[in-house]
């Protein structure tokens, strides 16, 4: 067990958690004290589509992960540098889909709150998450992720 935690990235709670628990959070201030910040057509014309083609990049990366035969949960060892699918193009595709997912039920709730968390949790995401992820997968494959991390951006 020991070994198991030693062998992981660290981070300081699952990403999920993370986006679901500020969402949550920003959901409820609008219920509290509603807050829109755009006209209802424009919230359902943009929301839906984002919520719709957050699932691309997750799933396909999800695929790929699984073919690399690699851990999705960042508690478990990472086995692989996954370099296939949507990680061609980004570092992070399943967060990528989290903050199209977050920003889209933002938008369908055309909720103020939810969008001005959106910014913690992409430090926290950033910070807690993607960076310590990074220094693992540094540290575990060496030469051949530092190749990897020069050749596709991070984000987008």
């Amino acid at each position: 067990m020991d070994d198991l935690a030693h062998d992981t990235a660290g981070v300081v709670a699952r990403p999920p958690l993370i986006f679901a628990g500020a969402l949550g959070l920003g959901l409820f201030l609008q219920k509290l004290v509603p807050v829109t910040f755009l006209p209802r057509s424009w919230a359902k014309y943009v929301g839906w589509p984002l919520v719709v083609v957050s699932f691309l990049p997750a799933g396909s990366a999800a695929l790929a992960m699984r073919r690399a035969k690699t851990a999705l949960d960042p508690h478990q060892p990472t086995t692989a540098i996954v370099v296939e699918g949507p990680f061609k193009y980004t570092r992070n595709p399943i967060y990528v889909s989290f903050t199209l997912l977050y920003a889209g039920i933002t938008l369908l709730a055309n909720s103020l709150w939810t969008a001005l968390l959106l910014p913690f949790v992409l430090v926290v995401m950033q910070r807690g998450v993607i960076e310590r992820e990074e220094r693992y997968l540094e540290r575990k494959f060496g030469a051949e992720y530092l190749q990897y991390k020069a050749g596709v951006r991070r984000w987008l």
